[in-house]
């Protein structure tokens, strides 16, 4: 029935303690051995998925970082980076700032974090690193890769400014402003994999959790919002299954590979 399948991280494989649990990992594995395509799409960089998944998975999975400005498939051969270019990221920091200058930014870029000063966000992240801290003048030379705001700014503002040449999406409960090239979403990332192994959009399934995963639902074949996932995307959900801490994707999986058994 179905030759794909779709993975969330945060909030979705990921329990609270940013662990996959067995009953996952194994529901995966199965998947795997039944010839299906298994493509992790995250808002997060290579650094922090290679810290959160084991080799076994890090070694036959397709990748959509950063929300789809970097989609890496060794299986395909491809590493596509969509950056936002120098210009354009210089003038959203300045906007940001001018808005408001206690705002916390940061700038990826291609697997490295860059701010303005230094952050400890380690227990939010679950990661143990903190960015590089850079001048104003360095940091608006990147060709930033993903820019990251956190603290009180004007979204509808900042949307209606650039919203033609950028893909700005707010989650973590509207902590996190997360900026990409209009040619960055989770949906155009899996696209260009799903494109590369001619598998059809019909036959896959796509589980998540947050706003950076409605485009995804919309997409696939078959969508699954986690028991702790937003209104947004449960509406459109396909099916609803148990939260991150209760192995909703095992949960699926197994029910779904049960089905196509017969």
């Amino acid at each position: 029935m179905y030759s794909a399948v779709v993975l969330d991280l945060d909030g979705t494989l990921l329990n609270s303690g940013k662990k996959i649990s067995d009953r996952n990992y194994k529901s995966i594995i199965t998947c795997l051995n039944r010839g299906m395509r298994v493509i992790f799409a995250t808002a997060r960089p290579p650094r922090a998925v290679k810290s959160f998944l084991p080799k076994e998975l890090l070694d036959v999975g397709s990748f959509v970082f950063y929300n789809g400005a970097l989609v890496s498939s060794t299986s395909l051969g491809i590493n596509i980076h969509e950056p936002i270019p120098s210009v354009l990221s210089a003038e959203v920091i300045d906007h940001c700032i001018n808005d408001n200058p206690i705002n916390e930014i940061g700038i990826e870029v291609q697997d490295e974090w860059f701010s303005l000063k230094e952050i400890d966000h380690s227990i939010v992240t679950g990661v143990k690193e903190n960015p590089i801290v850079k001048s104003l003048e360095d940091l608006k030379e990147f060709d930033a890769t993903k820019i990251l705001i956190t603290g009180d700014i004007n979204v509808e503002m900042l949307r209606g400014k650039f919203n033609t040449n950028l893909n700005i999406i707010v989650t973590d409960n509207g902590q996190l402003i997360q900026i990409m090239s209009k040619r960055a979403s989770k949906e155009l990332g899996v696209a260009k994999i799903l494109d590369g192994f001619g598998i059809p959009n019909e036959e896959v399934i796509a589980f998540g959790d947050d706003h950076n995963d409605i485009g995804l639902f919309k997409i696939c074949g078959w969508s699954v919002a986690m028991g702790n996932a937003i209104k947004e995307l449960k509406d459109i959900a396909s099916n609803i299954t148990e939260s991150n801490d209760h192995d909703g994707v095992a949960i699926e999986l197994e029910r779904i590979l049960r089905v196509s058994q017969g």
